[in-house]
């Protein structure tokens, strides 16, 4: 007689875990390291990651503002740190990461925010105009990556590297200076994946994230130009210009449980701009 039995083999399928579940986007805790973190995404980073329960220093090259931000940070109640920072020089970033490690203890995630533009057309760019680009939007990226993973590294518990670029580092823009802006933001897509990659058998994740014009004052100037403002909303899928908060979201999504398995990717918060283009 054929007896029907159960299979023996466990379920490779995992339970669900409600715990992990209610903690997948909890960044409570974390110390988050923010060079850049003064302007106008990177405020809106500083101020909800502290809002969220994360303790965050923000640096760069203005001492006031950075200290004005952490001020404004504190008085709602959040855990925040402001000090001076020239991305630009390598020492200085040592500095203010040794500066970061001290105040809060370690660094869990890196969120790089550093960038600059100069527009010249290609007629126009000047050696030094190109390098001061370069220095502030690629090298700046590999030695604060550098400086933040030795701490990770040491202290053998993982950690996230957050690194904002532009969709510039995707997409040309015709009819503008763009040479500098485009090539370094272009090589931190790839300095992003290499990074990652080399970090991952600590356990740590490296990834980037991508946005297209966000309003800001320093924008302003461009959307104040009627022409060159139906230009950019034109060519937007979704028909707007982007706030700083809807960056802060893949940010944390980075910088959170549910990032924990992406590495080495770009996203692109730019209202479907590089999707259609």
């Amino acid at each position: 007689m054929n007896v029907q039995t159960e299979s023996l083999t466990p379920s490779l399928t995992p339970g669900i875990d409600l715990g992990q579940v209610d903690s997948l986007f909890s960044i409570r805790n974390l110390r988050v390291f923010i060079p850049g973190g003064y302007g106008a995404i990177g405020e809106a980073i500083s101020v909800a990651m502290a809002r969220l329960g994360a303790e965050v220093c923000v640096a760069g090259p203005s001492l006031d503002k950075a200290e004005a931000l952490a001020e404004r940070v504190v008085a709602t109640g959040g855990r925040a740190h402001g000090f001076a920072l020239d991305a630009r020089k390598e020492q200085s970033i040592f500095a203010a990461t040794a500066e970061a490690i001290g105040r809060m203890g370690g660094i869990d995630v890196l969120v790089n925010c550093v960038g600059i533009q100069r527009e010249q057309t290609i007629l126009e760019v000047t050696p030094e105009t190109f390098d001061e680009v370069y220095a502030t939007n690629l090298r700046s990226a590999m030695f604060l990556g550098q400086a933040v993973a030795r701490d990770q590294i040491a202290r053998g518990q993982g950690g996230r590297q957050i690194h904002l670029l532009s969709v510039r580092s995707q997409l040309a823009l015709r009819g503008r200076g763009y040479s500098a802006y485009c090539a370094t933001k272009g090589a931190l897509v790839m300095l992003v994946k290499q990074h990652a990659m080399e970090l991952a058998p600590h356990n740590i994740t490296v990834n980037g994230v991508a946005p297209t014009f966000i309003q800001s004052d320093r924008i302003r100037p461009h959307l104040d130009r009627p022409a060159f403002k139906n230009f950019i909303l034109e060519r937007n899928p979704l028909g707007r210009i982007g706030e700083p908060i809807e960056v802060v979201g893949q940010i944390i999504t980075f910088a959170a449980a549910a990032g924990s398995y992406m590495t080495g990717q770009v996203v692109y918060i730019d209202g479907g701009v590089t999707a259609s283009q």
